[in-house]
């Protein structure tokens, strides 16, 4: 079981928002590098969203699909 980098992020509203969609599917998540993402200073280091290298097709046609559905 290996963890692949989904997504990157420059504010941790996203990135939470984003883990919990892939919840709502029932894929989980995690977000690395939260501590280190300062949203006032313009996103230096960026928030990874990861997922199970076996999950990764799947949660990123979720994510695509909302997205869309978005506009």
């Amino acid at each position: 079981m290996s963890l692949v980098l989904l997504e990157r992020y420059y504010n941790s509203l996203d990135a939470g928002l984003a883990r919990s969609i892939l919840a709502e599917h029932g894929i989980d998540s995690v977000l690395f590098d939260t501590e280190m993402s300062w949203e006032g200073l313009g996103g230096i280091i960026p928030i990874r969203l990861m997922v199970l290298a076996e999950d990764e097709v799947e949660a990123a046609a979720i994510l695509s699909a909302e997205r869309r559905e978005a506009g």
